[in-house]
């Protein structure tokens, strides 16, 4: 078909009616005669109307930009000054595109930086280094009626040095319920964390962690999830153990 179409062709037949003879579209004839491309289609090259600016223009336009007087304009505003001053270098997108391959066309303010926030952690390598402690309501057998369990967790053992079920909450006997667990313990912690409630943040609790060298730690303001180990033994694991030990208790008590 390829030797019958350059025969019609180098008799002077034209390329639509030669291409309707052996029936092969114009399409798939002008395709086969360009070589096949590999990767992206070189760039077209445009012919120079004599209307692009030189290199020193482009230049120009440059230090006219970062002149000490334009350095925090926009490039629209630099090019309506000048305009205004009666000076004409080139057009607002050319302006913009020299600003953009030189690497200036986003903010050019001086902006102030700050620094990246970094979450407070409380860290422990050992045991009784850290504690964290919290205040959980519990629903009592009657409607109405409710308990306060206080809870105090080691962070780094997760062990728990103390408990007690109360029914009001009070500063004072929060206060009392954190000597007795250091007492019993025999040693110190160096901080003491804790959310931002009554008790928490009341002055017999912070009077005694500052006379007993205890640093106090709070969970910083509309976080709640700054005090997740006592939240999560509070609210799961304290009340499932009591309820697990009245119900044993019961059973002595029925059994005796």
């Amino acid at each position: 078909m390829t030797t019958t179409f350059a025969e019609l062709r180098t008799a002077g037949m034209a390329t639509r009616e030669a291409c309707a003879l052996i029936g092969r579209s114009r399409a798939t004839h002008y395709r086969h005669l360009r070589p096949s491309v590999h990767g992206p289609a070189p760039a077209r090259a445009s012919a120079d109307n004599g209307q692009a600016l030189s290199g020193v223009e482009r230049e120009a336009v440059l230090v006219l930009i970062n002149t000490e007087a334009n350095a925090e304009l926009s490039i629209g505003q630099i090019w309506a000054r000048e305009l205004d001053a009666g000076t004409y270098l080139c057009s607002p997108s050319t302006m913009y595109r020299i600003a953009r391959d030189a690497g200036q066309s986003r903010e050019r303010r001086r902006l102030a930086t700050h620094p990246a926030k970094v979450k407070p952690e409380l860290l422990a390598d050992g045991p009784s280094q850290v504690w964290t402690w919290d205040i959980t309501k519990l629903r009592g057998p009657d409607k109405g009626v409710f308990y306060q369990l206080y809870v105090l967790i080691d962070i780094y053992s997760r062990f728990n040095p103390s408990w007690i079920l109360s029914p009001v909450e009070d500063s004072r006997l929060a206060a009392d319920f954190i000597a007795e667990a250091i007492d019993r313990n025999g040693t110190t912690p160096h901080t003491a964390h804790a959310d931002r409630g009554t008790s928490m943040t009341s002055k017999p609790v912070s009077a005694l962690l500052a006379d007993l060298g205890v640093t106090r730690s709070h969970s910083r303001l509309r976080v709640l999830n700054d005090n997740p180990f006592s939240d999560y033994a509070g609210s799961v694991i304290m009340p499932s153990m009591i309820v697990r030990e009245g119900v044993c208790a019961g059973r002595r008590a029925a059994a005796g």
